[in-house]
């Protein structure tokens, strides 16, 4: 299942329902805010590498430059283009989109 999160997790809780209801094999695309949640360092980040172990995290590319945070993205997390959006949109037989 590809689970999507647009929300910043500072502002909303969409990040941790979403972490706590994937299951293993599952990716989570953090886009427009949600790419806040990539970021190394932040309150986010104990959180984001537990799931890493079971969920594949990317981030919309084109939204995490457009907020100017592009080179403090954590390890491990895959970065995606629009076209990449719809590859894993096609993949998954499933799209949750956690607002």
């Amino acid at each position: 299942m590809l689970h999507t999160v647009c929300k910043s997790p500072f502002e909303k809780n969409s990040l941790e329902s979403c972490l706590a209801h994937a299951t293993k094999g599952s990716t989570i695309l953090l886009i427009e805010d949600g790419v806040y949640g990539a970021l190394k360092g932040t309150a986010m980040s104990d959180a984001m590498k537990k799931a890493m172990a079971n969920c594949t995290i990317c981030v919309l590319e084109p939204d995490l430059k457009a907020r100017g945070v592009a080179g403090k993205l954590m390890d491990g997390i895959k970065l995606v283009d629009y076209s990449g959006f719809v590859d894993l949109v096609v993949a998954n037989d499933k799209v949750q989109a956690w607002l």
